[in-house]
C-alpha cells in the first residue's frame, strides 16, 4: 500500500476565482466600455470583401430593424476596405471602388444614425486578407494612423495581429511569435490615447500569450481565442478556452469570444441560442456577423428574435459585470452547467446538452449554490415558474441550452419550510433534499420557533430509514445524518413544533496530493517551478492509456458503500491555435476510478493563467478544479484503491490526459 499524505483544506469551487485585483488597478485608461460593448461586423459574412453600399445598408438594418435600440452600437468595417499603398503622405487611405465616397463620408452616414463608426486595422506590417490581395497594416506607422483614423471620427478600432513579427519574418498567422505581443499594441493604445478623442480599443491576437493577464491595461477588449469558425465544433472549443479568463471581466474590460454567427444560416435554432446564450453569460462582447440586410441577404426571423432577447442582452449588459464560469460538467452525460450572479441578487445559469440528441435533464440547484428560488424564469421556452426546490427539469434539444434566471433564492443547503416543506397533521416534511456524496456525516441544523422540547426526526434514503429523537432547545438542534447523493432524500420532523427552515451542511472533506500517488507506464511525478502547482508544488504528468497512478486509502469508519464527491485539480494548458480550424478543443481528459469500477472521465477545460509562451511553465503550472461523482467506494473497512489516468484515451485526440495536482474526497 502507498503512504498516504493528506491534506485538509476548505471545501469550495476552486475553478471560480476571484477576479484578479491587478487588472482592475490596470485597465485601461479611457472610461469607455463600462459594458461589454455590442454591435455588427462585416467580416463573419462578407470576410475581406466590404463596400459602402454593404455596411451603410446593414447600419440602416440596425436602425430599422430594433437592434440599435437594444444597445447594439458599433459599427465595424473588417480587414478589406484599404490597399496595398499608402498615399504619398504615408497615410492610410480607402479603396476607391470599394468606397467611393469616401471612409469620412461613411463615418458621417453611420454618426448620422446615432451609432458608432468602427474601423479595423493591423499592429503587422500588412492586414489579415486571407489569400487577398495584400493591404498595408499600421507597423511602424502607429502615430500616423491613429490621427488619421481619429480625424474620420473612428470610435473604435479593431487591431488584428498579421504579419507582425520582424524576427520571424512577418508570417501572416504567427502562433509562436519571438517576443511577448503586448507592446505592439501598447504603441497604438498609446498612439490613440495621444490624439486626444477616446476610441473604443480592441485587441486582436487571437488568445495567444494568455492576453487576460496583460491586456485589460491595453484594450477595452481583448480576443481570447483564435477565430470563430463556420461549425458546431467552434462553441466548444471556444467556451473551453474562455474558463480562465472568466474572472478578468469587469467594466471597461471584456474577454471575447470572438463575432457571432447567429443569422449565418449555420446553426440550428437551438445552437443558435446557446452560441448567443454564452457570449451573453460570458460578458463577450456581442457583435453581429450576420448580414442584416443588403441587397441579396436578409435576416431570417428565428435568428433576428435570438439576437433581439432582451433579457438575454441584459443578462450581458448587467450592471454587475461579472462573468458566469463552469459550474459543473457531466463529460459522460455530455451535460454543462454554468451559471454567474447578476444585480439585484439574481442568478443565471445554463444547463448545456451537447449531445446530438434531445435529452430529458434537469438543471440541480445545488451545482450552482442553490437550493430553492421563489422566481424562475425559463428564457427560450418563456415561461415561468415559483417556488423551485432543489432541481428545474426540461427536455433540451440537441446543442440546446435550458437557460434560467433565479431570483428570491436561498444557499445550498439551507430549506425554508414555507416553499420546501409540506405540512401535516403528523408534522412536516422536507422532499427533494439534496445530497452532494453519499454519507453518514452530514450535519443537519433544526430551526423552530416553539417552546423547547424533542421533536420525531426521520431520515429517509432510497436506502435506509432512520428514525430519532432530537431535542430542541433555544430555537435549534443539530444531528448528524447520513444522506445519498442526488435528490433522494427527504427528512421529517413529526410533532407540533413550527419549524421554520432546516440547514443541510456536507461532510468534510479530505485532499490527497499527487505526491501520494504511485505512477504506472509511461506516467511520472514532475516537480513544479516554486510557487506554481498549488497547492502540492508538483504534478503527474503523462497520463495516458498506458500511464495512470494510483493511491489507496483507509475508509472512515462511519462511511457508506456507494458514491464519493470528488474535486479534481488538473492542469490542462493544451491550447488550439493551429488545430483550431479542425479538431482543436482546449480539453484534455481525465478518468478516476475506484475499486475497478468503472471509471469517470472529466473533459477538461484549459486551466492557465499565464501564456504559453514565455511564462514560467508556459501555464502547466497553474492549476484549476472541477468535481465529478465517482462511484465504486466501500463501507467503514478496509480501503478503498483510486486510480487516475486517462481510460480510453486512445479513442480519440486526447491521447494525453490533463496533468493531475490532487483530489478532494468528500
Amino acid at each position: 500500500m502507498a503512504a498516504t499524505i493528506i491534506l485538509q483544506i476548505a471545501a469550495g469551487a476552486a475553478l471560480v476565482q476571484a477576479r484578479p485585483s491587478q487588472t482592475l488597478d490596470r485597465r485601461v485608461n479611457n472610461g469607455l466600455a463600462l459594458r461589454p460593448p455590442m454591435g455588427w461586423d462585416s467580416y463573419n459574412h462578407y470576410a475581406c470583401i466590404p463596400n459602402s453600399s454593404i455596411v451603410e445598408s446593414n447600419a440602416q438594418a440596425l436602425v430599422d430593424l430594433g437592434l440599435a435600440d437594444l444597445g447594439y452600437h458599433y459599427v465595424i468595417t473588417d480587414c478589406g476596405w484599404t490597399v496595398p499603398d499608402r498615399t504619398a503622405n504615408g497615410t492610410l487611405t480607402w479603396n476607391e471602388t470599394s468606397f467611393p465616397d469616401g471612409f469620412p463620408a461613411m463615418g458621417e452616414y453611420i454618426h448620422s444614425l446615432g451609432l458608432g463608426f468602427g474601423a479595423y486595422s493591423d499592429a503587422g506590417i500588412q492586414m489579415c486578407m486571407n489569400g487577398l490581395p495584400n493591404q498595408t497594416g499600421s507597423l511602424y506607422h502607429e502615430d500616423m494612423d491613429a490621427l488619421t483614423f481619429t480625424s474620420w471620427g473612428v470610435d473604435l478600432l479593431k487591431y488584428d495581429n498579421c504579419y507582425s513579427d520582424k524576427d520571424a519574418g512577418y508570417p501572416d498567422a504567427d502562433y509562436n511569435p519571438s517576443s511577448p505581443l503586448a507592446f505592439r499594441f501598447e504603441t497604438m493604445r498609446d498612439a490613440l490615447e495621444k490624439t486626444g478623442r477616446d476610441v473604443l480599443y480592441q485587441v486582436c491576437e487571437w488568445g495567444l500569450d494568455f492576453p487576460s493577464a496583460w491586456a485589460p491595461a491595453v484594450g477595452n477588449t481583448w480576443r481570447i481565442t483564435n477565430d470563430i469558425i463556420p461549425a458546431w465544433r467552434t462553441i466548444w472549443r471556444q467556451i473551453n478556452q474562455f474558463v480562465p479568463s472568466a474572472s478578468y471581466a469587469g467594466p471597461g474590460q471584456w474577454p471575447d469570444l470572438d463575432m457571432l454567427e447567429v443569422g449565418n444560416d449555420i446553426f440550428t435554432e437551438a445552437e443558435e441560442q446557446t452560441h448567443f446564450t454564452f457570449w451573453a453569460m460570458a460578458k463577450s462582447p456581442l457583435v453581429i456577423g450576420c448580414a442584416l440586410n443588403d441587397t441579396m441577404t436578409h435576416v431570417n426571423p428565428s435568428s433576428l428574435a435570438i439576437l433581439k432577447n432582451a433579457d438575454v442582452i441584459a443578462y450581458n449588459q448587467d450592471e454587475l459585470g461579472v462573468a458566469a464560469n463552469l459550474s459543473r460538467r457531466y463529460s459522460d452525460a455530455g451535460l454543462d452547467v454554468w451559471s454567474g450572479p447578476l444585480s439585484g441578487g439574481r442568478t443565471v445559469a445554463a444547463l448545456v446538452n451537447w449531445n446530438n440528441n434531445t435529452v430529458d435533464a434537469a438543471l440541480t440547484l445545488p451545482d450552482i449554490g442553490l437550493q430553492s428560488a421563489g422566481r424562475v424564469k425559463n428564457i427560450w421556452s418563456n415561461t415561468s415558474a415559483a417556488d423551485v426546490v432543489t432541481s428545474y427539469p426540461a427536455q433540451i434539444a440537441p446543442h440546446g441550452t435550458l437557460l434560467l434566471e433565479l431570483g428570491d433564492t436561498t444557499p445550498s443547503g439551507v430549506y425554508k419550510a414555507d416553499r420546501c416543506a409540506r405540512m401535516h397533521d403528523l408534522g412536516v416534511t422536507f422532499p427533494n433534499v439534496s445530497g452532494i456524496t453519499d454519507s453518514a456525516a452530514y450535519t443537519l441544523t433544526i430551526y423552530a420557533q416553539s417552546r423547547p422540547g424533542y421533536c420525531e426526526l426521520e431520515v429517509s434514503t432510497s436506502a435506509s430509514s432512520i428514525k430519532t429523537k432530537v431535542l430542541l432547545q433555544g430555537g435549534s438542534a443539530t444531528v448528524h445524518i447520513s444522506l445519498l447523493a442526488g435528490i433522494k432524500n427527504t427528512i421529517t420532523i413529526g410533532g407540533s413544533h413550527e419549524i421554520s427552515s432546516v440547514h443541510v451542511s456536507p461532510p468534510h472533506d479530505t485532499f490527497y496530493p499527487s505526491i501520494a500517488f504511485t505512477t504506472s507506464g509511461i506516467a511520472s511525478h514532475y516537480n513544479c517551478t516554486p510557487g506554481l502547482c498549488a497547492p502540492v508544488g508538483s504534478k503527474i504528468t503523462n497520463l495516458a492509456q498506458n500511464g495512470s497512478a494510483s493511491l489507496s486509502i483507509p475508509r472512515a469508519s462511519h462511511a457508506v458503500p456507494g458514491s464519493r464527491y470528488v474535486e479534481i485539480t488538473y492542469i490542462n494548458n493544451d491550447v488550439a491555435t493551429a488545430t483550431s480550424w479542425g479538431y482543436g478543443t482546449n480539453t484534455r481528459n481525465i478518468t478516476i476510478a475506484v475499486n475497478g469500477a468503472a471509471p469517470v472521465r472529466l473533459e477538461a477545460p484549459l486551466s492557465g493563467r499565464s501564456s504559453e509562451l514565455f511564462s514560467p511553465m508556459k501555464g502547466w503550472g497553474d492549476p484549476a478544479t472541477l468535481g465529478v461523482l465517482v462511484s465504486g467506494f466501500g463501507d467503514g473497512k478496509g480501503e478503498d484503491a483510486i486510480v487516475v489516468g486517462n481510460a480510453n484515451g486512445d479513442a480519440g485526440y486526447q491521447a494525453y490526459g490533463a496533468d493531475f495536482v490532487g483530489l478532494r474526497i468528500f
